[in-house]
């Protein structure tokens, strides 16, 4: 390949991970054409990009990256994972497919970066053990809710019951007002006449 390909290749991978923080690395090699296209379509289905590029000229085109101490002490051609929804949702992804013997056989995660930080297949297969972005979202929420929740409760509880004696006291002394209220004395219907004297 000559320098100019080689070139073009780094400038459109560099293209193509510029942004990307997190990535993890795995071997497509050994797979067959319609295993690594099913794999790909599994992957955009979840909108994680797999590219597939020669070490030296990835380790070119991410100097200066927080991408680059992914590919230091790499070896071979690798494909490099990045996308979907966190880096969470990708570790499971890469581990799930790595443990699927039957769809995709010779798939093996290689570590990746996480934060500018070089991590291990072992980590990998830690992180993918994770709480989502979603589940975290929901406990955050849950968290934050919860004493609120619970003070409504504490405030509403103790109000309520004095509401409800308030509203029996004041129906008890409208009965009794209306019990010991004098009967008015009936109106005869013929009209009075003065006294004579």
């Amino acid at each position: 390949m000559s320098k100019f390909v080689k070139n073009l290749i780094v400038e459109e991978v560099r293209k193509r991970l510029s942004g990307i923080g997190d990535c993890l690395l795995v071997n497509v090699v050994g797979l067959k054409s319609l295993q690594v296209q099913n794999v790909r379509k599994q992957l955009r289905a979840k909108g994680i990009d797999l590219l597939v590029v020669k070490n030296s000229l990835a380790r070119r085109a991410t100097e200066g990256t927080p991408l680059a101490s992914a590919f230091q002490d790499s070896e071979g051609a690798l494909a490099v994972l990045w996308g979907g929804e966190d880096i969470v949702a990708l570790a499971k992804e890469a581990v799930r497919l790595h443990d699927d013997t039957k769809a995709a056989p010779k798939f093996q995660s290689r570590g990746g970066v996480l934060d500018g930080e070089k991590i291990s297949v072992d980590r990998v297969k830690e992180v993918s053990k994770w709480p989502g972005r979603k589940e975290q979202l929901a406990l955050l929420v849950g968290q934050i809710l919860g004493p609120g929740a619970q003070l409504v409760a504490q405030i509403k509880g103790p109000a309520g019951q004095l509401a409800a004696q308030v509203k029996t006291k004041t129906e008890g002394e409208e009965k009794g007002a209306e019990e010991a209220a004098p009967a008015a004395p009936e109106a005869s219907s013929a009209p009075e006449t003065p006294a004579v004297s």
